[in-house]
């Protein structure tokens, strides 16, 4: 399966927002909120994708690979819940902690085009090729 990069810069663009409310806020419902965005895009369900392709209307000049991206949300998933453990447990550091990551990993996606966990894929499967 292919996929659009604008969109998933797009889709970068709001967790970063989502994810700097999270931590201004410290809204666990929020956080929630997006965890559930990761799980879905898990699935190719993206609904910020859907946003995108409710704006955007020209085709894109290049696809990529869905599988990196999709090893980023479930990345982003991990840290989502761990954060979450945090806000419900009160374990404040990790509450932070684990959000805070999931910002900045986005955020360098949406700023920079750069995909921390699409890198991980992909060292990954350098590393364990069977896996491939």
């Amino acid at each position: 399966m292919q996929v659009d990069p604008r969109a998933l810069r797009f889709s970068a663009a709001l967790t970063t927002v989502v994810l700097a409310l999270v931590l201004v806020t410290g809204s666990a419902w929020l956080l929630a909120a997006q965890a559930v965005v990761f799980a879905l895009s898990l699935f190719g369900a993206s609904p910020y994708g859907m946003i995108f392709k409710g704006i955007v209307k020209s085709p894109p000049p290049e696809l990529e690979d869905a599988a990196p991206p999709r090893f980023a949300q479930a990345v982003g998933l991990v840290f989502a819940l761990a954060g979450l453990v945090g806000y419900v447990t009160q374990i404040t550091p990790l509450a932070l902690g684990a959000t805070a990551a999931a910002l900045f990993a986005a955020f360098l996606n949406a700023a920079f085009g750069f995909c921390l966990g699409c890198e991980m894929f992909l060292i990954i499967r350098r590393i364990f090729p069977a896996a491939n």
